[in-house]
């Protein structure tokens, strides 16, 4: 294998990973900033259904192909953004591998852009 199909293929296992863990939330930890717990619950949950069900990579958000960051937009939130961090399985360090889910903890974070 030459090393861009390495690095496609790499690319790839990650965002099967996530994918997975951002469709279901399994597998990692969510954290929601101040700003999306401040918002009511009906808009709370609206925000997480968007972010679990979100599909719209382009070239201009996913330049990697790892589908680890997302914005859409809310009502009555605005812009909305997430995105998914590696940390080591303590959460104390980055991971050595992302790709590799067991050394990998998965940290999901949904805030408003305002909040960036």
């Amino acid at each position: 294998m030459n090393d861009t199909t390495v690095k496609q293929s790499r690319a790839q296992r990650i965002a099967e990973l996530n994918d997975a863990f951002r469709t279901s939330f399994i597998g990692g930890r969510v954290l929601k900033t101040a700003g999306i717990d401040a918002l009511p619950e009906d808009d709370q949950a609206a925000i997480l259904h968007k972010v679990r069900s979100f599909e719209t990579f382009t070239e201009d958000n996913d330049p990697y192909g790892e589908h680890d960051f997302g914005s859409f937009e809310h009502p009555d939130a605005g812009r909305i953004f997430w995105k998914i961090d590696y940390y080591d399985r303590t959460g104390q360090t980055g991971s050595g591998d992302a790709a590799d889910p067991q050394q990998t903890l998965r940290v999901l974070t949904i805030m408003l852009a305002s909040e960036y």
